[in-house]
């Protein structure tokens, strides 16, 4: 048994493929002179046949994993248009003589080595979307086949080095049962598009493997805590057969009580929302039973394309998901990139330590203009639902005053346009650092409602990057100092008479959720995929009994004595619900 990092989540039991890697073989002799415009002609071609089969691909996944996801492919389309990359292949070619497929692997490799040694995951991540739209480009200038998978109908669980966008979009989700990975994160492209699919996936395996893992052996992997084994023994595989068995009949009966109301046996209603990025996601999240959004990413707006997003295209996607919901309530959160999420076109500085740099609310307040945009895109979407609007990054009472006197210019505009807004929208901060809440009490007086981003909180509190696989074991989410942390900051919200909603990981996890009850939290926005868990555990568990665990947490001192009473008065519940 090994463990790497669980990237997309469910179980997968089956045989290995290990999906080869290309040994190119290239042309040693140099080139003429004379020969420069040929090999320049050669190169144009390979990218407009690289550039249609991409769109081609878009346009086959797009109805499958989403429109957010098919955009990965755009950055693809980017990188072939990007002078700089041609540049750097014309030049290897005039100063270098050397032919066209020569010139792109050594341009390939070059951009490759660049980003690798850059101290930042996404940049790394980058590398790979380099690699694979080079290695598509080359396979064109080599006249290679593409590297097939097998075609018989026994499914199998796929191992890779790397696994690319462009392999994953070729890959039949009823062939794969799951995928391993030896590199790999879990905000890689890659990742992103196996959630999509629903395909299990473990990544960064490499460093644990004694020996390689060989085409037919027999593997268990489990995405959601990244465990794999090879050649397990009859009873370990017996195990994980009934555990997966047991875990798809429970998601068909979850879908029994997606209608019922968020209620606890004694009375207590605790609204259950989605976190969305895209209208796909929200589709997901409405089959689930959710009351409304907590969390819109607005993110997906400005990734993966090379230029921001204009009012109106926002406008119209605020507004879809708006009239999509009918009425249930959309927190649409402000522009929040910066640390791990860049942009290809908008420059942002180098950092030593970009989760505590230029991000999220920092940005839009230094960019007023790319903020006004959005605001007024998100204010002319109000007048079409039951629109809220919500700050991220929040350390300060100037700063939501600042944002706040963006957001009335923003409305003397419309107003003097004569364009029609909820001239009562809500607007609410997100609680994710240790400063916001240590201050919550002069914040509520600003705002009309709290969200609790756990992530964040949980890694400014405790300085720790839970991405960081040396320390990743230093996260702890209930860690004495962030229980103390989450009463002051509900408690703060009360006095004030504003909700406050959770919204980060912890919202989704069962054994959280006497915590949330205890404190009389309004709402829980999580993954469309935890929503029937969490409401068919919120069915059976009361408010009275959760007060009661809760006040003996405080007696605890470590995260440990933390999990091991919530998981106590979790098994209490389920004999008592199997007991009837």
């Amino acid at each position: 048994m090994i463990q790497g990092i669980g990237a997309s989540a469910g179980i997968a039991i089956g045989r290995s493929f290990v999906l080869p890697n290309w040994e190119w073989e290239l042309p040693e002799q140099k080139i003429d002179v004379a020969d420069f415009a040929r090999e320049f002609e050669r190169v144009y071609e390979g990218i407009r046949t690289s550039k249609s089969e991409i769109e081609q691909i878009k346009d086959e996944l797009r109805d499958v994993v989403g429109t957010e996801e098919t955009h990965i492919f755009d950055a693809h389309i980017a990188i072939l248009d990007d002078p700089v990359f041609m540049n750097e292949i014309q030049g290897i070619i005039q100063r270098q003589y050397k032919a066209a497929e020569v010139a792109v692997k050594e341009a390939i490799d070059h951009f490759v080595t660049m980003f690798d040694l850059l101290d930042d995951e996404y940049m790394k991540e980058r590398a790979l979307d380099i690699k694979d739209v080079g290695n598509r480009l080359l396979k064109h200038l080599l006249g290679a086949p593409e590297i097939t998978l097998p075609m018989d109908t026994q499914p199998f669980i796929l191992i890779a080095k790397e696994l690319s966008p462009s392999q994953l979009a070729h890959i039949n989700p009823q062939h794969v049962l799951g995928i391993v990975t030896l590199a790999g994160s879990t905000t890689s492209h890659s990742a992103i598009m196996a959630r999509a699919l629903g395909v299990p996936l473990v990544v960064g395996v490499e460093t644990k493997l004694e020996e390689p893992i060989q085409t037919g052996q027999t593997l268990i992997i489990d995405g959601n805590d990244g465990t794999v084994y090879i050649n397990p023994e009859q009873g370990v595989i017996d195990a994980y057969t009934a555990l997966h068995d047991r875990q798809a009949e429970a998601k068909k009966r979850l879908h029994g009580i997606a209608g019922h109301r968020p209620v606890t046996p004694d009375g207590k209603r605790l609204e259950l929302a989605a976190n969305i990025s895209s209208f796909k996601e929200l589709e997901i999240a409405l089959s689930s039973g959710a009351h409304g959004v907590g969390l819109f990413r607005t993110e997906f707006l400005y990734m993966d394309r090379n230029r921001f997003p204009k009012e109106e295209e926002q406008f119209d996607v605020y507004r879809s998901v708006a009239e999509r919901l009918g009425g249930e309530p959309l927190v649409i959160r402000t522009l929040d990139v910066g640390g791990d999420k860049q942009l290809d076109y908008f420059e942002l500085p180098e950092e030593d330590n970009p989760f505590l740099g230029y991000r999220a609310i920092r940005i839009s307040l230094d960019r007023k203009d790319l903020f006004k945009t959005q605001l007024r895109a998100i204010l002319r979407a109000s007048h079409f639902g039951k629109v809220k609007l919500m700050y991220p990054l929040i350390s300060s009472v100037d700063e939501v005053r600042a944002a706040n006197a963006v957001l009335n210019e923003a409305k003397l505009e419309l107003e003097e346009a004569g364009i029609p807004y909820d001239k009562g929208m809500k607007i609410g901060i997100m609680i994710e650092v240790p400063a916001a809440v240590m201050i919550a009490d002069l914040l509520a007086e600003e705002v009309d409602f709290f969200s609790i981003g756990t992530n964040d909180l949980v890694q400014f509190t405790l300085a720790v990057d839970r991405m960081n696989e040396e320390i990743s074991h230093l996260y702890e989410p209930y860690h004495p100092a962030l229980i103390r942390m989450l009463r002051m900051t509900v408690e703060a919200a009360k006095r004030a008479g504003i909700s406050v909603a959770v919204c980060g990981e912890l919202a989704g996890d069962l054994r959280a959720l006497p915590i949330w009850l205890s404190l009389d939290v309004d709402e829980l926005s999580m993954s469309s995929h935890s929503i029937l868990q969490v409401k068919q555990r919120l069915l059976s568990t009361s408010q009275i009994e959760s007060r009661e665990v809760f006040e003996q947490l405080h007696s605890c001192r470590t995260s440990t004595e933390t999990l091991a009473l919530l998981t106590a008065f979790m098994d209490r519940i389920d004999k008592k619900t199997a007991n009837g």
